[in-house]
């Protein structure tokens, strides 16, 4: 019994090492950007997320180099007092600090016996100097990052220190209206559950009376229809969009959301409709035989019996056509575009064609993670039992 357990024990460790090496490949780089969400820019261009525990940038180099005569916090020597923002901002880059550390104080070297560092640990110096000085204060964790993206701030330094020195660039308000900002993760994410939320309904709604009828319903050629439907599972939506678009714009349904809401529901029913009749077509034929014996109509059955047993299905559904339709992109730019961006629209367009604002994309990224991740957690407790409808008769 014993070396069964053992053998047991050992031909499980493959499969949980290869199950934890996937769970790490995903953790890791999600944790980092996480982590680099929350790091200020500078610290973001200077460092790795990794080093976030890591003593202040600088410190170090100043404890090595100046703490001895200067202090701790730099104001031990009144005449040099390195705690004065005004002294610091004369040296406030390794070009102006260096020569001062060569020269000599009263016939003697400045640095003393210890010799004069390099340019890029005076540069560190000066970062650290900048710190403890409140010149430039570098907390390792920030809100900014979050506050930029929700607002579409496009500025050199961060939203909240513009508008507390009231030089704000000419599209922020400063002030709650900001928030609505065509440029904002927030307007976007407002888009979003405007496309999502009807997207994600109107193809469960559907796809249950469908899914109902061809289950429990007899009517001719219900095997062909269903066949066929879930034949346009394989059709790609994207051969579709020219057209579609052609009959929008005669329509004056472009750039509206009712256009993406109706596109979504067409290629979402399919596979929903194959969903909701194999998970209703599995449950027992005699409890439906009961209903209709003691007088219930189909409308009963399907509402009192077979839309509360279909949970599982429907929790099941709700979790991928919500992940599609929120992370969807390309219906998105070609039916909506810039009119009214949603956040895979609008994350493409935190960046500059130069490169400068990459640092919100962290942010950006997590706050279109939030909501999917909350519907999921919500009801990954249906999600087994959805994704194995009808795959058992009994």
């Amino acid at each position: 019994m014993k070396k069964e357990k053992i053998n047991k024990f050992l031909s499980h460790i493959p499969k949980n090492a290869l199950i934890a090496f996937i769970v790490i490949i995903w953790i890791v780089p999600t944790f980092g950007l996480l982590v680099t969400s929350f790091r200020p820019v500078q610290s973001i261009n200077s460092s790795g997320w990794w080093t976030i525990l890591n003593a202040p940038v600088g410190s170090k180099e100043y404890a090595a180099n100046c703490e001895a005569c200067h202090g701790k916090r730099g104001d031990l020597l009144p005449n040099a007092n390195l705690g004065d923002p005004q002294l610091i901002s004369k040296f406030d880059r390794s070009v102006l600090l260096l020569p001062a550390l060569k020269k000599e104080i009263n016939g003697a070297p400045h640095m003393q016996d210890i010799p004069v560092p390099s340019a890029q640990v005076v540069a560190d110096i000066v970062v650290h100097l900048k710190n403890i000085s409140g010149l430039e204060v570098r907390p390792k964790v920030t809100l900014n990052n979050y506050i930029d993206a929700l607002v579409g701030y496009r500025g050199t330094r961060t939203y909240t220190q513009d508008c507390a020195e009231g030089t704000p660039p000419l599209d922020i308000n400063c002030n709650i209206s900001d928030l609505l900002n065509p440029r904002g993760m927030g307007r976007a994410f407002v888009n979003s559950l405007f496309v999502t939320i009807p997207a994600t309904f109107l193809p469960i709604l559907l796809a249950a009376f469908a899914g109902y009828a061809f289950s429990w319903m007899n009517f001719k050629g219900r095997m062909t229809i269903f066949a066929i439907l879930v034949g346009l599972q394989v059709v790609p939506l994207q051969m579709t969009m020219v057209p579609i678009s052609r009959i929008y714009a005669q329509l004056g349904l472009n750039a509206t959301f009712l256009g993406v809401w109706l596109f979504h529901t067409g290629f979402g029913l399919p596979y929903a409709i194959y969903l909701m009749r194999n998970f209703l077509g599995s449950l027992p034929k005699d409890l439906f035989e009961s209903a209709y014996l003691d007088g219930a109509n189909h409308w009963t059955a399907f509402t009192k019996l077979a839309i509360p047993l279909a949970l599982p299905a429907i929790a099941s559904l709700g979790i991928f056509q919500f992940l599609w339709v929120w992370n969807d992109l390309l219906v998105a730019l070609v039916f909506l575009g810039g009119t009214k961006p949603v956040m895979t629209y609008q994350i493409s367009n935190m960046v500059s064609s130069l490169g400068a604002g990459w640092q919100i994309l962290t942010a950006a990224a997590f706050l279109s993670m939030l909501l999917p991740m909350i519907v999921f957690f919500s009801l990954q407790r249906f999600f087994v039992r959805g994704m194995l409808a009808g795959a058992v008769k009994g």
